[in-house]
């Protein structure tokens, strides 16, 4: 993936209307990286590298004509989740404990008191 080939396709206003539109779909695991990388470019912190990057991840996730067409049954997120999986990877050094309550919080928000083990691979791999 170019870094900034899917930058275009991210905006606030289509992140959050796809979340609203395809979190239960998408599911705990791909909604939490995706907060927390929303969470993370919010940050004032956050260097404009990594917010460039996450803006890619991010847009991806938004394009409705990725790898995997979103709606098909189980495979759907997979690619997004690979997509958003990577650039935490790439950017977990910026994401701080009050990111993760923050992106946490809004996810019990959503989908109400959330198991640990749902987010797990996530949170390992952002420490």
């Amino acid at each position: 993936m170019k870094k900034n080939s899917y930058t275009q396709y991210f905006s606030e206003e289509s992140l959050w209307e796809k979340l609203k539109k395809y979190a239960k779909e998408a599911g705990t695991k791909v909604v939490y990286a995706v907060l927390l990388l929303f969470y993370t470019m919010q940050d004032k912190g956050t260097g404009i590298k990594t917010k460039l990057s996450i803006a890619a991840a991010l847009g991806y996730f938004i394009l409705p004509t990725d790898a995997i067409f979103d709606l098909t049954p189980l495979i759907g997120y997979s690619d997004d989740l690979g997509v958003l999986l990577f650039a935490l990877s790439q950017i977990s050094k910026s994401i701080t404990p009050e990111i993760k309550e923050k992106a946490k919080q809004k996810l019990n928000d959503w989908f109400g008191e959330i198991n640990p083990e749902d987010i797990k691979e996530i949170d390992d791999q952002t420490k």
